[in-house]
C-alpha cells in the first residue's frame, strides 16, 4: 500500500474570490479550518504520514511543517496533470491523489486505504444531491464514472465523458495508485508530451498542457489499466465557488 499522499495546490481558484485573494483556495476555511489542514487530519488519522503538496498560486503562503513541496510555476497556463507530474518523484511506490478543494471525512479516506484494490477511484453513489440548487457549478461539470458493474472497474470517468443516465456517481477527486501504475502514468506523460506536443489536444482537454488527471485516467484505462470504483454516499464536498463554501459551511460537521 502506499505509504505517501499527493495534494494539488497549485490552481488560482478565480470562482472562490474574494476568499482567494489573498490565499490559495487549499487555505480557505471550512468552519475555522483549512481544507488543507482538514485533508492533511483524514490522511494521518488513516496512517498516511508522509504528505506532498504541489504549490503554484501564493505558494509561499502554504507552509505547514513536516510536508513536502514541489512547485508548479507555471500555473497560469497549465492544469491539474501537469501541476500533479510536478511532484513525480513522490509518485514512486504508489501514492495517493486528492485535489486541494475538497473536504472529506476522515472515514472516507480510511475506506480508500482499506480497500484492497491497487488503484482506486473514491465515487459518490449520491453525487446528485451535492447538485440541487449548485447553479454555479452545474451538473455539467462533475466528473462522473461509469463502472462495469460485474467487476466495480471503472470504465470511464470525467466531465461530459459519462452520461447522467449511465453515471454510477461521481469521482471525488481522491485516489489510489499502485506503484506499477505510477510509474506508467509517469513514462506516459513523458511519451504524450514528446510526441504530441503541449497544444495537441488529449481527452477532452483542447490542449495537453490543460489536461485533466480524469485524461489520464482514461487514457490508462484505454491501455489496460484497471482502477476500482471505491464507493461512497456522500461525506464530502467540493469548495469551487463562493457558493460551495457557504453551503460547506451550513453542513460540514467533521
Amino acid at each position: 500500500m502506499p505509504t505517501r499522499a499527493i495534494i494539488v495546490a497549485a490552481g488560482m481558484g478565480r470562482r472562490l474570490a474574494p476568499y482567494t485573494d489573498d490565499r490559495p483556495k487549499c487555505l480557505v476555511e471550512v468552519n475555522g479550518r483549512s481544507i488543507l489542514e482538514r485533508q492533511i487530519e483524514a490522511y494521518r488519522r488513516s496512517g498516511v504520514e508522509e504528505i506532498c503538496v504541489v504549490r503554484g498560486y501564493r505558494a509561499e503562503d502554504i507552509r505547514f511543517p513536516d510536508l513536502r513541496y514541489f512547485e508548479n510555476p507555471d500555473y497560469r497556463t497549465n492544469n491539474i496533470l501537469a501541476s500533479l507530474m510536478r511532484a513525480e518523484a513522490a509518485m514512486e511506490g504508489g501514492f495517493y491523489f486528492s485535489y486541494s478543494d475538497i473536504v472529506f471525512r476522515p472515514e472516507v479516506v480510511a475506506r480508500l486505504v482499506a480497500d484492497e484494490a491497487g488503484c482506486g477511484l473514491v465515487v459518490d453513489r449520491r453525487w446528485h444531491e451535492a447538485y440541487e440548487g449548485r447553479d454555479q457549478h452545474p451538473v455539467s461539470e462533475a466528473e462522473l464514472a461509469a463502472i462495469d458493474e460485474a467487476t466495480h472497474e471503472v470504465r470511464a470517468v470525467g466531465k461530459r465523458v459519462v452520461p447522467r443516465e449511465h453515471a454510477h456517481g461521481e469521482f471525488i477527486g481522491l485516489a489510489k495508485f499502485s506503484a506499477g501504475v505510477a510509474d506508467r502514468m509517469r513514462r506516459e506523460y513523458h511519451r504524450l508530451a514528446a510526441e504530441r506536443g503541449k497544444d495537441a489536444p488529449f481527452g477532452t482537454a483542447p490542449r495537453f498542457e490543460v489536461a485533466y488527471v480524469s485524461d489520464m485516467l482514461n487514457h490508462l484505462i484505454g491501455l489496460g489499466e484497471c482502477f476500482r470504483s471505491v464507493d461512497i454516499d456522500g461525506g464530502w464536498r467540493e469548495i469551487d465557488t463562493t457558493q460551495d463554501l457557504h453551503r460547506a459551511r451550513e453542513i460540514v460537521d467533521w
